[in-house]
């Protein structure tokens, strides 16, 4: 039977007061903790915290708010969603990470990406123009790190170790569960298959559909280099109360207000009424009814062969009665539906969420724009870590790039 998992996601976005008043940062980091208390007490399998270093957003250092989760949860999975890597040290993510894995007893999971919110480059000291190059040495480094073992390592952007052990030490045949965002490129798909890791695309934009090209290649190419199948997920913003119009006023308020922000930075459109009400119907936005969105999440689980849903819940603020809503109406009724849809489905030959080896993605490209499939070139699989055994899938054309958001844009 397939193992499917459900988690919650949240950027730290400042939240708001039923009155309307802005939670200073303080504040929003203690509501995301009873946040995650509550999505224990549900039941949701993960809670994720993304990593920024913004003005609108209160969590910089999500290992911190992930250890005070630690001690106030049971069962839950404790991850981020992501770790920007590429502008951190991966011996001292290893060692927060180690740590955390002894205040979790071993329910922490890291997500990598390479991070389109790119503030963190300047911040510490770190070369835009060396982004792709930072991302594949910092990825090789932690492969090594993440099994608890001596590591032996020299380049040019990570630090030269000879046979050290990094601590605190893992106990015996553990390791740190890890993910690798993805978002619109081949080469991310080849990286995470000779990684063995899992993927998850976080679609933000346009019919999730779009990205089954994606999917496919990632299960060829795991055809091709002899790897065991692991769970392929994704994650997406989303609303959900009970009354359909408040979920959609709520979404067009804070949605907007987010998307339209990041837009600045990006170069993209404001967000029209149109396009919202796009993606609530046939797009990227879990936005409506209990179960309207339950019945989303899983036609789109299952025309993209999805074992994982991650809802991005409280972007752009929200008011708390609204955020702790999505919260209950996902645990107690979006999820235990979704389960009852899949579970006729054909179950998949996937290794289990919980796995070692396992454990959740990232530009933005616009809607409804049909995808071809991708193409696996010579430059793709130069940047995978193992060139000479990168798959050669007979697929053409890459997907285009659009408007904001097929894929997530805090991620990869």
């Amino acid at each position: 039977m397939t193992d499917y998992a459900f988690g919650l996601n949240t950027f730290g976005d400042l939240a708001f007061a039923d009155d309307g008043t802005a939670l200073e940062a303080g504040a929003t980091l203690r509501q995301v903790v009873k946040e995650a208390q509550l999505a224990d007490e549900l039941g949701i399998d993960l809670f994720a915290l993304g990593e920024h270093h913004r003005s609108e957003f209160a969590i910089s250092s999500p290992e911190v708010v992930l250890g005070a989760m630690a001690q106030a949860t049971r069962n839950i999975r404790l991850g981020t969603a992501v770790t920007v890597l590429s502008s951190d040290d991966p011996v001292r993510v290893y060692e927060r990470f180690a740590t955390l894995h002894a205040l979790a007893n071993g329910r922490e999971e890291i997500m990598l990406g390479r991070g389109s919110f790119t503030e963190s480059f300047p911040l510490f000291g770190y070369d835009l123009a060396d982004y792709d190059a930072l991302f594949v040495e910092k990825n090789r480094l932690w492969d090594k790190l993440r099994h608890g073992q001596p590591v032996t390592n020299k380049g040019d952007f990570t630090t030269l170790l000879d046979d050290t052990q990094v601590y605190p030490k893992l106990p015996k045949g553990e390791s740190i569960p890890t993910v690798l965002a993805v978002g619109g490129s081949p080469e991310s798909i080849l990286r995470a298959v000779t990684f063995d890791y899992p993927i998850v695309i976080a679609i933000i934009g346009g019919e999730p559909t779009r990205f089954r090209p994606y999917v496919d290649l990632y299960r060829q190419a795991l055809r091709q280099f002899k790897k065991p199948r692991r769970p392929l997920g994704m994650h997406a913003h989303g609303v959900i109360l009970e009354d359909e119009d408040r979920a959609k006023a709520v979404g067009w308020q804070y949605i907007k207000a987010e998307m339209d922000r990041i837009g600045i930075d990006r170069g993209w459109a404001p967000m029209t009424r149109d396009r919202f009400e796009f993606e609530t119907g046939r797009g990227a936005y879990y936005v409506g009814t209990p179960a309207q969105v339950a019945a989303k999440i899983a036609r789109n689980m299952q025309a993209l062969d999805m074992q994982r849903f991650d809802l991005v819940y409280g972007t752009g603020g929200q008011l708390l009665s609204d955020r702790l809503a999505t919260i209950h109406n996902y645990g107690e009724k979006v999820i235990p539906r979704v389960r009852e849809i899949l579970a006729g489905a054909e179950p998949q030959d996937v290794a289990p969420h919980g796995a070692a080896t396992a454990a959740t993605a990232t530009d933005a490209t616009g809607p409804a724009t049909n995808a071809a499939k991708p193409k696996v070139t010579a430059t793709d699989a130069a940047t995978a870590p193992t060139a000479t055994a990168a798959p050669q899938p007979t697929a053409t054309d890459t997907i285009a790039d659009a408007q904001p958001g097929a894929a997530e844009a805090a991620h990869d």
